[in-house]
């Protein structure tokens, strides 16, 4: 079960993931798909829908061929052995495994509105793990830190959900700049590594990461994801990444370093959000070249409206 929020942590919401909230997300989690058809204007449309299989087929059995089947599924070896005609039926698959990967590490426990970086990445995974069982498929998840990688297996069940929104709050209320956390950026390697054994085919992958940490082994293992499942990056970050506000001398920790900053400097708000930019955009570029579609999504609105508009959401599309 999800630990219920404790007296006072009301004080720290957008600091801290609410289990109530991400509960109440599964009546949020409304009018968007991961899988075709996607409206035209949706970012999984077109090129990035290419890689979005759908649903496949599951062999159902053997019967005599009747007037109007198609021929193409026609089984000319039991027909010449019969010498009658006999087709193929299939049915179509009911469900696909997904996995929802999680970043909960300190490089997260970052923002300057409404949330940290972490609350909005548990946000967005509840919203898909909901959607996923409200669509009959099976879901699983792995979430990590910066010290441990931890593994539900798909099902398709509420109570899956649960036990995955259980771990997200668990690896979330251990946040804290005074928490004695080390930083790893590799471990965002390590768990697409994972994600390469448990993933083998045809699994719809949705990473939710600030991508600290990214090297060129981080795209190898996205690719190598990529050749047999369908992946989908949802890059969190806080708004503060596209403007610096003129706010004078910060300083700006990681737990472990600290940097001090003039953001009175007009030069530097000029290059900072370039830094930014830069960054999505040689990691959109990379990613989309195999198929890979992402996602921006930032710490000052909620994540809901964010997909729902991301994904083609409009008041006339058809709900499901």
């Amino acid at each position: 079960m999800v630990k219920p929020r404790k007296p006072g942590e009301e004080k720290t919401k957008g600091v801290y993931a609410d289990p109530d909230e991400l509960i109440r997300l599964q009546f949020k989690a409304t009018g968007f798909c991961f899988f075709p058809k996607q409206p035209v204007h949706s970012l999984l449309s077109g090129r990035h829908a290419s890689r979005l299989r759908g649903r496949g087929l599951d062999f159902e059995e053997v019967r005599n061929y009747i007037p109007g089947d198609d021929i193409r599924t026609i089984d000319w070896k039991i027909t010449a052995r019969t010498q009658k005609p006999y087709t193929r039926v299939y049915t179509e698959e009911r469900e696909r495994p997904v996995l929802v990967v999680v970043d909960q590490r300190i490089s997260m426990f970052f923002g300057t509105r409404v949330n940290m970086k972490s609350v909005t990445a548990a946000e967005a995974a509840a919203l898909a793990a909901w959607r996923v069982v409200s669509a009959g498929d099976r879901v699983g998840a792995v979430v990590f830190n910066d010290s441990e990688i931890r593994e539900v297996r798909p099902h398709r069940s509420k109570k899956t959900v649960m036990q995955i929104l259980d771990i997200i709050v668990d690896q979330n209320h251990s946040l804290g700049v005074d928490h004695g956390i080390t930083s790893s950026p590799d471990m965002l390697n390590k768990s697409l590594e994972k994600i390469v054994h448990l993933a083998k085919h045809d699994y719809l992958v949705c990473i939710m990461s600030d991508f600290f940490g990214i090297t060129d082994d981080t795209n190898r293992l996205i690719k190598l994801i990529s050749r047999h499942n369908d992946v989908i990056i949802g890059l969190i970050y806080d708004p503060i990444a596209k403007e610096l506000p003129d706010a004078g001398k910060i300083v700006i920790s990681d737990s472990g370093k600290q940097i001090e900053l003039d953001m009175g400097s007009r030069k530097l708000r000029e290059q900072y959000p370039e830094i930014f930019e830069g960054r999505l955009k040689s990691l959109t570029d990379e990613l989309t070249k195999y198929g890979v579609p992402v996602l921006p999504i930032h710490t000052a609105e909620g994540v809901a409206e964010q997909v729902r508009a991301v994904l083609g959401y409009s008041p006339g599309m058809r709900r499901r």
